[in-house]
């Protein structure tokens, strides 16, 4: 076969067509993939894997789905990685710069390294946003992180532990529900779909083809 390329998965060598991505080619090369493959679109961060290439020092991080092969490439996949997750009702804490403190309170032990940034899979400032954090910068942080599909591979290089994604969730949660401005005309078309206002509507496009949705969301009018 032409254009084929030498990727060595897990220390063995496998010769796959150029053009694969690095999930792909690990099927094509054999590989069964029953866990850390998630939506396959960028979107979930369950295949956050490291490679290296040969005779190169640096590690970059990606995400398996969306990054194609390259000849002489060393990969190896992240396993899950343990993120310190708080738990905490929205409804009963506030947007103070105390209550970062007070859940996440290792965030203030970044030694400025950016190596959060360098390994992001999604190119985010992460270390931007943790100073936002910081600062009680709910807004800044939510709006700097608003990509981040949470991987993990931020906090899996940071020699602080910081659990970034999750306080960027937290941050996110915070700006919603205290500090974007309200958006009325949503609340008003959640309370006319609870209301029975849509059932016929949306009965009717569960209905149709694929394909057909397809179009009528390509060609929707969208709001200015």
């Amino acid at each position: 076969m032409e254009n084929m390329v030498n990727v060595y998965l897990f220390g063995k060598r496998y010769q796959v067509p150029a053009g694969l991505t690095i999930m792909t080619a690990m099927e094509y090369a054999g590989y069964e993939l029953v866990r850390g493959c998630g939506c396959r679109n960028g979107f979930c961060g369950a295949c956050s894997t490291i490679y290296r290439m040969k005779d190169k020092q640096e590690l970059h991080a990606c995400l398996a789905c969306q990054t194609e092969v390259q000849d002489g490439m060393y990969v190896a996949t992240l396993p899950f990685f343990p993120l310190v997750k708080q738990v905490y009702n929205i409804n009963e804490i506030k947007p103070t710069e105390q209550i970062m403190m007070q859940l996440y309170p290792e965030i203030y032990c970044c030694i400025g390294c950016n190596a959060c940034t360098k390994a992001c899979t999604q190119e985010l400032n992460v270390m931007q946003y943790i100073a936002h954090a910081q600062r009680g910068e709910y807004d800044l942080c939510a709006e700097e992180s608003f990509d981040c599909v949470m991987c993990g591979v931020c906090s899996s290089r940071c020699p602080a532990g910081i659990s970034h994604p999750q306080v960027a969730m937290l941050a996110r949660r915070l700006n919603g529900k205290y500090i974007a401005p309200e958006c009325g005309h949503l609340a008003d078309r959640v309370n006319e779909i609870n209301e029975g206002m849509y059932k016929e509507l949306i009965e009717g496009l569960m209905q149709k083809p694929v394909a057909e949705l397809k179009e009528l969301y390509n060609t929707r009018e969208i709001e200015k």
